[in-house]
């Protein structure tokens, strides 16, 4: 009778809930690589992708063949010094969370 009362597993090796999960999701994020593979592959066509390598041949052949530009004016320079203390500023003001509109308030 003691081998009557045990209970035998029938699967030796059970395979575990997260390791299922895990295989699940690891096949799912392949198939979306493929999937996004085969978007990103016709994403651009031959003509799109012509236009951009020769943009970029321009780029890096243009600056050693034309002669150097003269400076810009002193005060053009100022533009980007002023735009970054104006995103610093906005960065650090302080907001009023109450006044602002928002559904989950």
């Amino acid at each position: 009778m003691e081998g009557g009362n045990r209970r035998h597993r029938r699967n030796p090796a059970p395979i575990r809930p997260n390791a299922a999960k895990l295989h699940l999701q690891q096949q799912q994020q392949e198939a979306d690589f493929n999937d996004k593979k085969v978007i990103a592959s016709t994403y651009f066509s031959i003509g799109a992708f012509l236009v951009l390598a020769c943009l970029t041949v321009s780029l890096l052949i243009l600056p050693l063949v034309l002669p150097p530009l003269p400076p810009p004016p002193s005060l053009l320079l100022w533009l980007p010094v002023c735009l970054l203390i104006l995103l610093i500023v906005l960065a650090f003001m302080p907001t009023d969370v109450r006044n602002m509109a928002s559904s989950y308030l």
